[in-house]
């Protein structure tokens, strides 16, 4: 393996983790001051999927000094865990959505939530982009892998997006639980993904 390619690998994963880590935190902080839950799904979804990203660092950086099979088992462990969490995170999301849907308990419109949002979007399909590329290059099919999962934080993005925005500007209160509810769809999806693949991914 190339070890420029091999670095930039890593740096994409580096950064993909510490966006996650940064994302999630002010996502959740947001998510908690405004009472959205879109925001705060996002946020903690934002945090399972450092974890995983973090699993593909432990990869790249043993890549050749010990055996496939030790790399498969240490992951296979990791992904059971990951794929659970994601599976209490919808179940946690749907939940608050239901109920806030049913109460009429309308959340505070968010326009850092919606900066979040916007620079998500901005960032991940670019960053899926170039992990395509360099997993290509050096034939690793975990960041491929890994960078379809990138994009499909996209459309986690859009969802967030779409439910806050028409929470700020027309003050529809349901937008945001409706969202959070397209949110729950797609963390399902990795969950079940991550599960049947065996394999983690990063957003």
């Amino acid at each position: 393996m190339d070890n420029s390619l091999h670095r930039r690998a890593l740096l994409l994963e580096y950064f993909t983790v510490g966006y996650n880590i940064v994302e999630g935190v002010f996502s959740v902080l947001f998510g908690l001051l405004s009472g959205s839950v879109a925001l705060t799904g996002f946020g903690f979804d934002s945090a399972i999927e450092s974890v995983s990203g973090s699993i593909l660092i432990w990869r790249l950086t043993r890549h050749g000094k010990i055996s496939e099979e030790e790399e498969e088992r240490v992951e296979q462990r990791a992904v059971r865990l990951v794929a659970l969490s994601f599976f209490i995170l919808a179940a946690y999301v749907a939940f608050v959505s239901v109920k806030k849907l049913y109460l009429f308990e309308a959340s505070e419109p968010s326009l850092p939530g919606i900066i979040i949002a916007i620079l998500s979007l901005l960032i991940m399909p670019v960053l899926s982009f170039k992990k395509r590329n360099v997993g290509r290059e050096i034939g690793s099919s975990s960041l491929i892998a890994d960078s379809k999962e990138t994009l499909l934080c996209s459309y986690l993005s859009a969802a967030l997006l779409t439910g806050l925005a028409l929470n700020y500007l027309f003050g529809l209160w349901w937008a945001d639980p409706a969202a959070a509810l397209v949110i729950v769809a797609l963390i399902l999806t990795e969950g079940i993904k991550t599960l049947r693949e065996g394999k983690t991914c990063s957003c």
